[in-house]
């Protein structure tokens, strides 16, 4: 009897039960002509800009474009419209469903107390132009995007990863990406660092944020129970005096003696 096949395209957890009778809730959205000043924004806008579609949602102006007029468009926020932040851009993986990437930017303008959403889609295949030259924050959003998601940004000063190390396989945020890291990547420090021999020695990497393991002497600092390095304790855990000087230095402080010390119980 051969296994049930399970799509490949997004590995990402989900529910195990779902109620078919459950709709989902949606976010009410409002036409950009009931608010003044997001009407006079519109209005300049779809003016110069061939505009897909527009509303209001939380109460954020949100703005779907043809990618081809995003430099234009932000341009006209920044020069014209007093959009003069901009506080976050990065992509929406959509490579499943529609084969590309929604890509997002949102700006503030501190003198209108508004924000505007401006998005696009890319296709998989597509580059994007970088807004470095109209916004300097965009610099490193760009490269977390091109790190974490693998959208192409084309002249970028510095378009390298950002978080991952440079011979990173793949982009960690994509839906096909392992939620667990891949087989290359529980061995890369050890494979980097030592070498490929000495993984019998050391082991994978432990990456599960929240294990712990009493007797492990490599991987742990064991305030009050120092010992050597990957010294043996299951059998017996000695302690150590907890000091907080050095021996022939300046004294910076007395040491502490937590058997002398005094328990603040409550505040004045």
């Amino acid at each position: 009897m051969m296994r049930k096949y399970t799509p490949k395209d997004s590995v990402q957890k989900e529910a195990y039960f779902s109620d078919r009778f459950f709709v989902s809730p949606s976010v009410p959205r409002f036409n950009p002509n009931s608010d003044e000043t997001f009407s006079k924004d519109f209005e300049e806008i779809n003016y110069s800009i061939n505009v897909q579609e527009a509303f209001i949602e939380h109460t954020h102006l949100v703005i779907i474009i043809d990618k081809s007029f995003l430099i234009s468009c932000i341009k006209l926020l920044k020069e014209k419209l007093e959009y003069d932040m901009l506080m976050e851009l990065s992509a929406i993986d959509y490579l499943a469903s529609r084969d590309g990437y929604e890509i997002f930017y949102e700006f503030l303008s501190l003198s209108k107390h508004k924000r505007i959403r401006i998005k696009c889609f890319l296709q998989k295949d597509e580059s994007l132009e970088s807004v470095t030259s109209l916004f300097k924050s965009a610099n490193w959003s760009e490269r977390e995007m091109y790190d974490m998601l693998g959208v192409k940004v084309i002249n970028h000063p510095n378009l390298k990863r950002l978080i991952m190390p440079d011979d990173w396989y793949d982009h960690p945020l994509k839906k096909t990406y392992p939620l667990q890291g891949d087989e290359t990547a529980s061995w890369y420090e050890v494979d980097k660092i030592f070498g490929k021999e000495a993984r019998s020695i050391i082991g994978p990497e432990q990456r599960d944020p929240a294990a712990i393991d009493r007797y492990d002497t490599t991987r742990f600092a064991r305030l009050g129970h120092e010992v050597p390095f990957d010294t043996d304790i299951s059998l017996y855990e000695p302690e150590t005096n907890i000091s907080y000087q050095e021996e022939n230095t300046s004294k910076i402080m007395k040491k502490l003696k937590p058997e002398e010390s005094v328990v603040l119980k409550r505040r004045r």
